[in-house]
């Protein structure tokens, strides 16, 4: 079994990560468990059932979200709630950065107007 360096596989879950409907999903599955009908309808964008299926077989593949069948539904879930951390702390980052961005654009609009 080959292994890859640990930044290659941080690489891989960051492109992964690199979907806007993916980030979607994994936000609305942090509520719970949810089927596709119900991601759907509660995604906020205009998706394909098979679209968002596809989506989801991604995240699956990559192991931040799983499967499970109750009766006719397929019902998906985060893997981890280290997923849900993760989306909390990029939250916390671009927070950061925004805050940032209104010094700059504080300590600019002060040089404009002297």
């Amino acid at each position: 079994m080959t292994t890859i360096p640990l930044y290659q596989a941080k690489a891989a879950l960051f492109r992964t990560l690199g979907h806007p409907v993916r980030i979607r999903i994994l936000e609305l599955l942090q509520e719970g468990p949810r089927a596709v009908h119900e991601l759907r309808a509660d995604m906020g964008i205009e998706i394909e059932a098979s679209n968002l299926s596809q989506q989801l077989a991604v995240l699956r593949r990559a192991g931040l979200v799983i499967s499970s069948r109750h009766g006719s539904a397929v019902l998906y879930t985060l893997a981890t709630p280290d997923v849900a951390d993760l989306l909390k702390s990029a939250r916390l980052i671009l927070r950061s950065m925004i805050a940032g961005q209104d010094e700059l654009l504080a300590a600019l609009q002060s040089t404009v107007d002297a």
